[in-house]
C-alpha cells in the first residue's frame, strides 16, 4: 500500500511517496547505488527516460554519476529494496531551461525509483585518492576493509555479467594487499583476502575466455592453499579450455581428491574424458588419411 506524501524540501518542491518499504539502513552519502528508475512528465503515462527493464543495472556513485539534484536527495532517504515515487519541481529537476526536446522549460517531473543495492565505498574511494606513501601508513585492518569493499563491488559487477569491470575491481583490490606483514597472524589475514580475490580473478578470466590468465591466477591461489578445491578446479577448467588435457586431468583429479562428491568437479572430469576421446579419434582419423595418401602415391 502506498504511503503518505512526505515533503522532503520543506517547501513542497521535493516530495516523496513510499510505494514499498525497504530494509536496513538508508543509503549513505558516499554510496555507490544500483537503481531502477522511470521519469515522467506530470500527468503523462509514458516515461521520457527509464532503465526499469534493462537486464543489468550498474552502480552509480552519489555526488558524481547522478546529475538530477532531486534524485540525489531522494536516494538518501531510501533503503535497499524500497520503491518510491518522487515529485520534483524544476529546481530539483531540469531547471528553468528544461532539456529540450524531451523536457519543456520550467517543468515538474515525477520519478519512480527502486533501490536494488548499494555499497558504501567512502573508505575505498578516499584510500585510492592517497599517494602510495600515504597508503602504506594505513593500519592493516583498514587496508583489508578497502580490499573487501572493492571485492564486493567486483562481485556485484560479476553478478550483473559485467566481467571486464569486475576483473578491474578485483585487480584493484589485490593491488593493495602487497604490503609486508609484521607478524604471522597479519600475513594469514592478508593471505585470506588474497585467496578470495585470486579465486574470483581466475573465474572472471574464464568468463572472459582468457584461460591463460585464469590459470595464472589459479596457480597463485594454490601457492597460498595447495589443497584449495576451487583453485584446482579453476586451473583444470583453464587447461581444458587450452586443450592441455594432461594438465587438466592432473588438476581435476587433485580437486576430486579434496572434494570427491563435488558435482561440478565430477562433471568437468566427464567433459574432459569426452573431449579427449574426440581429440584422439580426430588424431587417428588424420593419421589414417596420411597413411592412405602415402600408400596411393606408391
Amino acid at each position: 500500500m502506498a504511503g503518505r506524501v512526505c515533503d522532503l524540501s520543506g517547501d513542497g518542491r521535493l516530495r516523496k511517496r513510499e510505494l514499498r518499504p525497504g530494509t536496513g539502513p538508508p543509503v549513505p552519502p558516499s554510496a555507490s547505488v544500483a537503481v531502477r528508475y522511470s521519469g515522467y512528465l506530470e500527468h503523462r503515462h509514458e516515461p521520457f527516460c527509464t532503465n526499469w527493464y534493462d537486464r543489468s543495472h550498474g552502480l552509480m556513485k552519489l555526488g558524481e554519476d547522478i546529475t538530477l539534484g532531486g534524485l540525489e536527495v531522494g536516494l538518501l532517504t531510501m533503503k535497499k529494496g524500497e520503491v518510491a515515487r518522487f515529485y520534483f519541481s524544476p529546481e530539483y529537476a531540469y531547471g528553468r531551461q528544461g532539456c529540450p526536446p524531451l523536457i519543456p522549460p520550467n517543468t515538474s517531473v515525477v520519478f519512480d525509483v527502486e533501490v536494488l543495492d548499494f555499497i558504501d565505498s567512502d573508505e575505498s574511494d578516499m584510500f585510492f585518492e592517497l599517494t602510495a606513501e600515504q597508503q602504506d601508513t594505513f593500519p592493516l585492518q583498514k587496508v583489508l576493509k578497502v580490499a573487501d569493499i572493492e571485492r564486493r563491488v567486483g562481485n556485484y559487477l560479476y553478478l550483473k555479467q559485467n566481467f571486464e569491470s569486475a576483473k578491474d575491481r578485483y585487480r584493484r583490490a589485490f593491488s593493495v594487499l602487497g604490503r609486508r606483514s609484521s607478524s604471522e597472524a597479519e600475513q594469514c589475514q592478508i593471505n585470506t583476502s588474497k585467496l578470495l580475490l585470486l579465486l574470483n580473478l581466475s573465474l572472471t578470466y574464464l568468463k572472459l575466455e582468457r584461460p591463460a590468465q585464469a590459470l595464472a591466477y589459479g596457480e597463485k591461489a594454490l601457492e597460498i592453499d595447495q589443497r584449495n578445491a576451487k583453485a584446482l578446479f579453476r586451473c583444470g577448467q583453464a587447461c581444458l579450455c587450452m586443450t592441455d588435457y594432461k594438465k587438466a586431468r592432473d588438476f581435476l583429479v587433485r580437486a576430486q581428491r579434496v572434494e570427491p562428491f563435488n558435482h561440478e568437479i565430477n562433471s568437468e572430469l566427464k567433459k574432459l574424458a569426452s573431449c579427449y576421446k574426440n581429440y584422439m579419434e580426430k588424431e587417428k582419423e588424420m593419421c589414417c588419411r596420411m597413411f592412405a595418401a602415402l600408400g596411393s602415391s606408391d
